[in-house]
């Protein structure tokens, strides 16, 4: 592909992009996948290139762009040279008109700005949103030991316990490591919000929001597979794909459990009051994972924001009834915005007697309200609030 040629596919991409933005359709690095799987010609490099010419391009724009020209126009102010490749060659993007206007530059939507802001993010913590992420693995302690894991690639330890972190793109599930269950893909701020909850061999635990599994599989690790592990959700596409994952890293004391939205104490019944600890890793907006997922920002809304923040205290107060006496819930989400974060537990306080906020034991974060905050300025983990309850 011409130089010209990778800007005009930039554009393609990010059309789909600005379009599934829109209507809450596929993430970007699906798209750009899917892009290329019909378009065999392109090669290795072309597609390094596009690929980066399309998350530039995200990463520059702060309110979602009018389509691809305006988004990649906005790229082309940090890139003067950018804009001698509209030439309208063969494959390549039409010249430049004069009425044509890039899209602004910024953080993200001005209302959203304004969130983080309020929030105590702004400065140095607002533009480390949209810098690039590390790569991060956990050593899964059931197979084997930070000290003792062996990789092709020299890691740095991080502040988690068993985390290790690698440059951005290493194919680390290519890996022999990877494929026997030795490691496994995991931010470390996310290892750490799995730290708080202290899960012991021998307990009972709940781990209400699943998803797909990753922290479930770190409480696996910390419990040494003795005890009670039951991960739940209400999506069965990500719940399905924890089992698979388990054999791997040979966690064999899981239980998942499917809920039905709005009826999922029939499938919790049994659980009321008995868990020591149960950990609530809610939907939320993201704003703490932009680094990885930048088009994000483009896809909150105000409304969909008030929606997560009645899922947060749902869930909560769900997550509430199966802790037992003197045990524990932990509050996790992996946003910046207080209105997600210290606002739920101080509602979540009122609502509920007998309760008590206690900070959380760990290496990296500083308080925020009655819980605890990483972000990727100070921390150089993706950002997340984490608050640790405990019924009297």
């Amino acid at each position: 592909m011409t130089p010209s040629a990778r800007v005009q596919a930039a554009i393609e991409i990010l059309d789909a992009v600005i379009d599934a933005a829109r209507g809450a359709g596929a993430p970007a690095d699906r798209l750009v996948s899917d892009y290329f799987r019909t378009r065999r010609y392109a090669g290795s490099k072309d597609r390094r290139a596009v690929r980066g010419l399309v998350y530039d391009a995200i990463r520059a724009c702060g309110p979602i762009p009018a389509d691809g020209r305006a988004a990649m126009l906005r790229l082309g102010q940090d890139m003067p040279d950018l804009a001698n490749l509209f030439d309208g060659s063969p494959h390549g993007p039409a010249p430049i008109g004069p009425a044509e206007v890039a899209t602004p530059g910024g953080l993200a939507p001005e209302w959203l700005e304004r969130e983080l802001a309020a929030s105590g993010i702004e400065g140095d913590d607002a533009a480390a949103l949209l810098g690039r992420a590390p790569l991060d693995v956990r050593v899964n302690t059931l197979k084997a030991s930070r000290n003792t894991v062996k990789l092709p690639v020299p890691a740095q330890t991080t502040e988690a316990p068993n985390g290790l972190r690698l440059e951005p793109g290493t194919p680390v599930e290519q890996w022999d490591a990877f494929r026997a269950g030795l490691i496994e893909v995991q931010d470390t701020g996310s290892q750490l919000a799995c730290m708080a909850v202290g899960a012991m061999p021998g307990e009972t635990v709940v781990d209400l929001c699943a998803g797909a599994g990753g922290k479930t599989l770190a409480l696996a690790a910390a419990m040494d597979n003795r005890g009670r592990l039951v991960a739940t959700d209400t999506d069965r596409a990500r719940l399905s794909r924890l089992a698979p994952r388990a054999e791997r890293a040979g966690a064999g004391l899981i239980e998942s459990r499917l809920l039905d939205p709005g009826r999922e104490m029939e499938a919790l019944g049994d659980l009321e009051g008995l868990a020591d600890a149960v950990l609530v890793d809610a939907p939320c907006s993201g704003t703490g994972t932009w680094r990885r997922n930048p088009e994000a920002r483009w896809r909150l809304t105000p409304e969909r924001l008030t929606r997560f923040v009645a899922a947060q205290d749902h869930v909560l107060d769900l997550g509430a009834r199966l802790v037992r006496p003197g045990g524990r819930l932990v509050y996790v989400t992996c946003s910046l915005l207080d209105i997600e974060g210290a606002d739920r537990v101080q509602a979540f306080l009122g609502r509920h007697g007998g309760w008590a906020a206690r900070p959380p034991s760990l290496p990296l974060g500083d308080a925020r309200g009655q819980g605890w905050r990483l972000a990727p300025f100070r921390d150089g983990t993706d950002g997340f609030f984490i608050a640790c309850l405990s019924r009297a």
